[in-house]
C-alpha cells in the first residue's frame, strides 16, 4: 500500500461543517446567555466596550472584524436599555461608545452565563479536545490571515 492511499483525505465541504459546528456551539451558549435577557452577539459586543470602552466605533469595529453597518445595528438595542452609550468624541465629527453602570452589571451577569456555557461544552466535547479544536482554529486563523495579507488583489 502506498502513501497516498492511507493519508486521510478531506470529505464534505468544508464551509459547510464548519457553519454547521458554529450553528451548534452558537445554540449551545444561546441556551445559557439567554437567561441573561442577551444574545451571544449581544455579549460579545458589550463585553468588548466594557473592555476597550470608551472607544471610537470604527475602532472598535475594527477590533472585533465587523463592518461599520453592523456594529451600528448591533449597538442599537444595547443603547435602547441603556447598557451602552454613544456620545461625542474627541472632537466634533467623532464619537465614542462606552458601557453604562448598567451595562456593566450586565456584561458581569453575562458572563457567568457564558461560563457556566464554557464549562458545559467543555464537559460535553472532553477538554481534551477542546484543547486540541482550539490550537487547529487558531493555527487556521493564522494561516489564513498570512494569506489574505499576501494576495494582489
Amino acid at each position: 500500500m502506498n502513501a497516498s492511499a492511507t493519508t486521510a483525505q478531506p470529505r464534505g465541504c468544508t464551509n459547510l461543517k464548519l457553519r454547521q459546528l458554529s450553528r451548534a456551539v452558537t445554540r449551545h451558549y444561546d441556551a445559557y446567555v439567554a437567561k441573561t435577557g442577551l444574545k451571544n452577539t449581544q455579549y460579545s459586543l458589550l463585553s468588548h466596550v466594557v473592555l476597550l470602552g470608551p472607544i471610537q466605533p470604527v475602532e472598535l469595529a475594527r477590533r472585533m472584524k465587523l463592518e461599520a453597518s453592523t456594529l451600528t445595528r448591533n449597538l442599537q438595542p444595547l443603547v435602547a436599555q441603556g447598557w451602552v452609550e454613544v456620545g461625542p468624541g474627541v472632537d466634533a465629527r467623532s464619537r465614542s461608545i462606552s458601557a453604562t453602570a448598567d451595562g456593566r452589571a450586565k456584561r458581569a451577569e453575562a458572563q457567568r452565563a457564558w461560563k457556566q456555557a464554557q464549562l458545559a461544552l467543555n464537559e460535553r466535547l472532553g477538554e481534551a479536545r477542546v484543547v486540541r479544536l482550539h490550537e487547529l482554529l487558531d493555527a487556521c486563523l493564522a494561516e489564513l490571515a498570512t494569506a489574505e495579507g499576501t494576495r494582489d488583489d
